[in-house]
């Protein structure tokens, strides 16, 4: 591309104009899906009514085993990604807008129909690029399900052959924390890997008078909480932002009875992917260590989530040229790091890719969260959403 910048800026006016063509469009597409959402591996009628709308503008589309599909368009020149996931949560929808979730205990609390819909706005503007001889790339737009489950989506779509041919790979995800009009923008790790992690202990059981003749259960379960994050802190290396963190505990029913099972549940989250393969071998050993002077047994179910996403500089600066060429030098702000977990990080490990944090807050209205039934979007970042993922097809070329 920059060995045409004419035709490059003649694509991006082109890129521009569709998308404003469209934007009611869009929002209406956007208002349908966040009013129809489905749950993981469930995505039929959103794959559905984003598929007609991608091969109608002329994307050949590739179904999955599943749900999901494929969208590619561009006969020369490399084959870029742009990637969308498609999925809701199982969270009651609190915003009471007129599209508000039609689906008891379903919702888009995490922006995917924005994300869907944003694709799908780059999908009519490089089809038009690629009418007026202006695409320089081969493009494969991949919506996927099964984002929000471990160990995620991702995995089925590249088993399938989602990446095969493909040099680099781009995404976006809404940030309610930063205002529209502005993107989020962060070298290396900008999520964490995340895995769940269960400590089941077996004992004999007994009375809490005799601590002394059993096994002391429910104060090993106790230890293991509050040492499992405490050793792990010295036993990986602290650069790599190891974080345990327990959300259920269950032992016993009675006050002076002491237990012969229980468990905690939680997630293990980490920003280094080297650390992310040594992490389990690591825990089951501390647990080990921890349970064995309280005369109990302890059993370790870890299960692999996703790793971490880790943005690669020349793909990162890819994402940079396209927030400039959108929004100019304003456009861009850096993201945090984050210990949550994307799935796009199965991507980033096959080939090179960045993922962006797109602004959705309102300028000067509420800071909403991500996953609460209450989340509201300024609906503007769909069109700049677009105009970014697809400026960032264009501009890859010659760089990955």
């Amino acid at each position: 591309m920059h060995d045409q910048p004419r035709a490059g800026r003649t694509a991006s006016t082109v890129i521009a104009d569709v998308v404003e063509k469209y934007d009611a469009d869009l929002v209406d597409l956007r208002r349908d899906l966040h009013a129809h959402p489905e749950l993981s591996w469930s995505e039929t009628r959103t794959a559905e009514a984003v598929a007609g709308r991608v091969a109608q503008a002329g994307w050949e589309i590739t179904r999955f085993s599943r749900t999901g599909f494929a969208a590619d368009l561009g006969a020369r020149g490399p084959r870029v990604a742009l990637r969308a996931d498609m999925d809701g949560l199982p969270v009651q929808d609190l915003t009471g807008d007129p599209w508000a979730s039609t689906v008891a205990g379903v919702a888009h609390a995490c922006g995917h129909d924005v994300h869907t819909t944003a694709l799908t706005g780059a999908a009519l503007a490089l089809a038009e690029v690629h009418d007026r001889g202006l695409l320089p790339a081969r493009v494969r737009l991949l919506f996927q399900p099964a984002e929000e489950v471990m160990p995620g989506g991702a995995l089925h779509l590249i088993d399938e052959g989602a990446l095969d041919e493909v040099e680099c790979i781009f995404a976006l995800h809404c940030d309610p924390g930063i205002d529209v009009g502005q993107v989020g923008l962060r070298l290396g790790p900008l999520t964490s890997a995340a895995d769940r992690v269960e400590v089941r202990l077996r004992g004999t059981g007994g009375h809490t008078s005799r601590p002394h003749l059993t096994g002391d259960l429910t104060f090993a379960l106790a230890k293991v909480t509050t040492e499992l994050p405490a050793v792990l802190s010295r036993r990986m290396d602290p650069r790599a932002g190891v974080s345990v963190v327990w959300g259920s505990l269950h032992a016993g029913s009675a006050p002076n009875v002491i237990p012969d099972r229980g468990a905690v549940t939680g997630t293990v989250r980490i920003l280094d992917a080297v650390a992310w393969a040594d992490c389990e071998a690591v825990v089951r050993t501390v647990v080990d260590e921890i349970v064995r002077p309280y005369g109990v047994t302890a059993e370790v179910d870890y299960q692999r989530g996703v790793p971490p996403v880790v943005n690669e500089p020349r793909s990162n600066r890819v994402l940079a040229d396209a927030v400039r060429a959108v929004l100019g030098d304003s456009g861009q702000v850096s993201a945090p790091q984050s210990l949550g977990a994307e799935d796009f990080g199965w991507y980033l490990e096959r080939v090179p890719g960045a993922m962006m944090r797109l602004g959705t807050r309102a300028p000067g209205g509420a800071t909403y969260d991500l996953h609460q039934g209450n989340l509201r979007v300024d609906e503007r970042a769909i069109g700049i959403g677009a105009r970014i993922l697809a400026e960032a097809a264009l501009l890859a070329v010659g760089r990955s």
